[in-house]
């Protein structure tokens, strides 16, 4: 969209951010596979599926530490500061740091105590310098989003995607190449906490650097009542979110299976790399969406969530259509017995295509005030995924379980879709680009209006 024209200085904004944060993510995506590879390599695919299976119940239980704060910062910290309500852009800040804080610590004593059930003492282990990842990986969460809400890009990023993965790669590396130690699990997730422990600090200075000189010398105000309702939709979406996306992994080595967690493991996140495009646009989307949102701008809205989904979904398919014909060699350079992952991998970007299609609709409704029907639609399509990736781990392994979270993806981005198209009257995704003949319905539009 030309300059000078409506809608033309948010769409501008979130593609200039857009472009910054595609080549930050891609140098983190790149650290992340770096350190992928060099573990994958230097322990074996037994050891890396304990990792992984492991790390996979950290990350699901970091989402549910950040009580659903790291989305909502995101919608609230734009408003107040448009508002100019500096003492309630200081509370939510402090609220939500304090809160995850508290949740992560409770995780980590909760689970020294149940971490006697699990199988072998190597996965024991693991999972004791696991728990402690737990409330570092959810204050990273909150305090990058903190920095995003006052439009950091690049520090936003960088503490979680660069500094977390490049400290790994360093420590795994050094250990094995440099001093010729044998490494296990256990070691490998020690060095993710020290990572991760190095992007905390990272993040409060960003997030320092990047606040209005305003709220320094004002006092907090807490408006508790309304964060606590939007926190349980958000807290659910998120934790929900992440647990649909690594069932597999967590299935296949809950039925004692590490080995295939670890290939499935691997196998999906070389198939989230064609959701970089978006992630990296999301940035400042978000944002910009609960700004436009609060300003009830509903036409630039449509405006923005085309653009962007036109240009996420072309440059996923591009980076689709590349890692779908190099799968095999692919696969091969993390050493052998990754090869099997193949099959799945396919399955997986086929679905992260059909996705990135639809464009980023979890953030519109979230953004929007919707976060309640996101958070039923997503628990009853994880529930779906659960009951139908346990069948299908039990009769196809590898493959059944990614068939059945390409499946969940798939049913949850159409249901989101015919969602936002009810309650806001907005075309989801690339529907609108295409400029299919579909016009909005009277009782679409009046809905919208009245929620807006």
């Amino acid at each position: 969209m030309a300059d000078g024209l409506p809608g033309s200085a948010p769409v501008s904004k979130v593609a200039r951010g857009g472009v910054t944060a595609f080549f930050v993510y891609g140098l983190g995506i790149a650290l992340t596979y770096l350190s992928q590879l060099v573990i994958a390599r230097i322990v074996g695919v037994d050891t890396y599926g304990l990792y992984a299976y492991a790390f996979a119940w950290m990350v699901v239980l970091a989402y549910f530490s950040t009580l659903g704060f790291d989305v909502g910062i995101l919608r609230y910290v734009p408003a107040y500061e448009a508002e100019r309500a500096w003492p309630l852009l200081r509370g939510v800040i402090q609220y939500a740091q304090r809160r995850v804080a508290l949740v992560g610590l409770l995780v980590i004593l909760i689970g020294v105590c149940v971490v006697r059930w699990a199988s072998s003492s190597e996965l024991q282990t693991t999972y004791l310098a696991g728990f402690a990842l737990v409330p570092i990986l959810a204050l990273v969460r909150v305090r990058c989003s903190v920095v995003r809400a006052f439009g950091g890009v690049t520090s936003a990023l960088i503490p979680d995607r660069v500094v977390r993965d490049g400290v790994l790669v360093v420590l795994v590396a050094t250990a094995s190449v440099g001093l010729g130690w044998t490494l296990n699990a256990p070691f490998v997730m020690m060095a993710t906490l020290t990572g991760a422990v190095l992007g905390l600090i990272c993040a409060g200075h960003a997030m320092r650097r990047r606040r209005p000189r305003a709220i320094d010398d004002t006092l907090p105000a807490y408006d508790a009542a309304v964060w606590r309702r939007t926190a349980i939709p958000l807290v659910i979406l998120g934790a929900t979110e992440c647990l649909m996306n690594r069932t597999g992994v967590l299935l296949l080595g809950w039925i004692g299976d590490t080995k295939d967690a670890g290939i499935y493991s691997l196998a999906f996140n070389i198939a989230l790399v064609v959701t970089l495009p978006r992630i990296a646009m999301n940035t400042l989307f978000a944002p910009v969406i609960s700004d436009l949102h609060a300003r009830s701008d509903m036409r630039t809205m449509q405006v923005l969530i085309t653009k962007t989904s036109s240009w996420t979904f072309c440059a996923g398919i591009c980076i689709a259509v590349a890692l779908f014909l190099l799968a095999g060699p692919l696969l091969d350079w993390f050493g052998a017995g990754y090869e099997a992952g193949v099959p799945a991998l396919r399955v997986l970007l086929i679905s992260q295509v059909i996705a990135a299609s639809a464009g980023s609709q979890l953030y519109v409704m979230t953004m929007t005030g919707h976060e309640r029907s996101a958070a039923v639609l997503l628990v009853t399509c994880a529930a779906v995924n659960l009951a139908t990736s346990a069948i299908l781990v039990a009769e196809f392994g590898l493959l059944g379980a990614a068939a059945g979270t390409a499946a969940s993806l798939v049913i949850w981005n159409v249901a989101m879709a015919l969602l936002l198209w009810r309650r806001l009257g907005l075309l989801p995704g690339i529907l609108a680009s295409m400029r299919l003949p579909l016009e909005k319905k009277p009782c679409a539009i009046a809905v919208g209006e009245r929620l807006t």
